[in-house]
């Protein structure tokens, strides 16, 4: 019922902070965050925090979320390597929904 959304990644042997920067790398923009009963750090983290205001707020529907969510999950399984692959799907949909119309 709200914009936020937390990820745990506790199963898929990616940290939060890891997570952050990869995303980062790839232009889209999370916080790692704590899960419940984290393992981990504060600041590394077992999970990331994932709000939609930036993409409701330029138009984007359902269906580019689930892309973006697609996105994500490609990041958590091929690592690093999907990073320029995914930034350039990223600015292309980013370009759809330009800022200033």
């Amino acid at each position: 019922d709200n914009h936020l959304l937390l990820l745990n990644l506790t199963d898929t042997g990616v940290t939060g902070k890891d997570l952050e920067h990869r995303l980062g790398l790839a232009n889209i923009t999370v916080n790692k965050n704590t899960i419940p009963f984290e393992t981990q750090s504060p600041f590394v983290t077992s999970g990331i925090r994932v709000g939609t205001p930036a993409v409701t707020s330029r138009g984007m529907r359902p269906e580019d979320m689930k892309r973006i969510a697609g996105w994500i999950a490609r990041l958590i399984r091929e690592g690093d390597e999907a990073i320029e692959p995914v930034r350039a799907e990223v600015l292309a949909l980013c370009e759809r929904y330009p800022l200033y119309a």
